[in-house]
């Protein structure tokens, strides 16, 4: 037996089985309708040229041919098996010697495959081979050596041949399996590629155009990720963000709070929750809600943070608008019950001061004590208006007008106190539509504060001018001692005064009623610097 026969049809064989194989891994080929058939007679050249291949020993022939047979059986059903039987047998024929035991062998070899491939149709491909061979190995045994006679004393001769066939079969089942299941590997990565691209897609998407800012932060406290919301929320570009310390946006009185948070959650892995000012790149401070996440690695800890900040500004004033609404109506339910309790003993007072007063001319003080129960009926009316709404009537007037009349209403107190009046007003003119009772309450108000914050004397500065497109604006600048500026955003509150006697009531009267008119009320200070008072009102044509 030459060993070198048998090592080149093997290999042979091996790289016809595996040529459409490897082509198919370079190749992206579209789905063939009929590679049954296309398949089989590929299979059946093979075989054509295994039978050209094959060798003699002893006067018998040697080649794979059925091993070809088997494969396509197996793997492309009976179509595809008998296309390649079929090349196989006319091979076989055309290269000569006897052509009945041929014909018949190969004719029950056929109807035992075509028996097993009926008989085994939940049998996977490789269990389908196991089974051809075997039949093949019955019907090669029952025929060759006992039927026809050939070599019925070497067993030895037939073992070869056998196993000469049971090689090419086992290395094509090996080739082909290998890479059908490099196929599967190949469909599965490619699935697994779509959805990652799909997800990082999502990701990207939500990342991209949600308002919340989402950061990743490592151990080291680095952010290795800033989603793209931070350039719309807090204007810093990206580059900007990148390698920056975020401690750096944080507002110096939440930095701790935020450091100790972080560093509890890498020790602890437990997800918190935190509020903490960012530094918008105009230069003011945004209030953000945030959620931190802890992200574990492979050996359990924590190697990252995800931290999703939601800015709650809107929510913080609609929580302090709310608040504020609370307290003006149990204000205003407190002020009423109060003032309806005092005007009926002060009533009952003031008569019968001013009935003494009619029969005992001498006593000095009625006018004082009347004047003081004045004031105190301007104080319980003041009261009443926050206790409940009044009907308010709307009428066309001058605020130029207004204002002067206001201005000489006080011009006798502010002399006696060295202060003095200086207006500047547009020429154009200044309608608007108010109860000029209640208007004019507002600016007596602020022109009083104006001059309390004065008791050395000095100018308030008035300027009325044009604002925004319909609205006009009414300010007010003193010189006295200022109001500290973490202070400003509590006037207004019931009951808030910086006055030593003051009740807080009257700025929070003057709230209420420009409120009414659908205007605004601002103010700037600054200690020792003075304060001004800005007044926004509609204007009508």
């Amino acid at each position: 037996m030459n060993l070198l026969d048998y090592v080149v049809n093997l290999s042979l064989f091996s790289l016809f089985a595996s040529t459409p194989l490897v082509l198919r891994s370079f190749i992206a080929f579209r789905p063939i309708k009929h590679y049954r058939i296309f398949g089989g007679i590929y299979a059946g050249i093979i075989t054509a040229v295994l039978v050209a291949l094959s060798f003699e020993r002893e006067g018998y022939v040697y080649d794979l041919r059925y091993a070809a047979v088997i494969l396509s059986f197996a793997y492309l059903g009976p179509v595809g098996g008998l296309i390649t039987a079929a090349f196989s047998i006319a091979a076989r024929l055309l290269a000569g010697g006897h052509w009945l035991t041929p014909i018949i062998g190969w004719l029950v070899v056929i109807v035992g495959f075509l028996i097993v491939y009926l008989l085994t149709p939940k049998l996977n491909a490789v269990k389908k081979t196991v089974a051809l061979f075997l039949i093949y190995l019955v019907v090669y045994v029952i025929d060759v050596p006992i039927i026809f006679k050939v070599f019925p004393d070497k067993p030895l001769f037939h073992l070869q041949y056998i196993l000469f066939i049971m090689l090419g079969v086992v290395l094509g089942v090996l080739l082909i399996e290998s890479y059908l299941k490099l196929y599967r590997l190949n469909d599965r990565l490619l699935e697994t590629y779509k959805m990652v691209e799909e997800s990082e897609f999502n990701y990207r998407l939500i990342a991209e155009n949600t308002s919340d800012l989402i950061k990743v932060m490592d151990k080291q406290h680095s952010i290795s990720y800033f989603s793209p919301s931070h350039q719309l929320v807090l204007g810093y570009d990206l580059s900007e963000l990148e390698g920056a310390d975020l401690c750096e946006f944080i507002h110096p009185d939440d930095i701790g709070m935020f450091r100790n948070t972080i560093q509890g959650m890498f020790e602890s892995k437990e997800s918190q929750s935190m509020e903490f000012r960012f530094l918008h790149k105009g230069g003011r401070w945004i209030e953000f809600e945030s959620r931190c996440v802890p992200v574990e690695g492979e050996n359990h800890a924590v190697e990252h943070i995800v931290i999703i900040s939601r800015d709650i500004s809107e929510r913080k004033k609609s929580e302090e608008i709310l608040l504020q609404s609370e307290k003006l109506s149990i204000v205003g339910e407190l002020a009423a019950g109060i003032a309806h309790e005092i005007r009926n003993p002060l009533t009952t007072i003031k008569g019968f001061i001013q009935l003494y007063k009619s029969t005992n001319n001498d006593f000095e003080f009625s006018e004082l004590l009347l004047g003081e129960l004045g004031r105190i009926e301007t104080i319980t009316s003041e009261m009443l208006t926050l206790g409940k709404p009044q009907a308010v009537k709307m009428v066309g007037a001058d605020l130029r007008e207004l204002i002067e009349n206001t201005m000489e209403l006080l011009s006798p107190q502010a002399l006696l106190n060295g202060i003095q009046f200086q207006m500047v007003s547009e020429k154009s003119p200044f309608f608007i539509t108010c109860e000029k009772n209640q208007l004019r309450q507002v600016f007596l108000n602020i022109f009083k504060n104006a001059m309390e914050a004065m008791p050395e004397g000095g100018e308030i500065h008035i300027q009325l001018r044009n604002g925004a497109p319909g609205e006009c604006v009414v300010s007010v600048k003193d010189h006295g001692c200022g109001i500290p500026e973490e202070l400003l955003p509590r006037l207004g509150e019931p009951f808030y005064s910086l006055k030593e006697k003051g009740t807080g009531l009257g700025i929070m009267i003057c709230h209420k009623i420009i409120k009414q008119h659908h205007g605004s009320i601002t103010y700037h200070s600054k200690e020792n610097e003075g304060t001004l008072v800005e007044i926004k009102l509609p204007l009508v044509e």
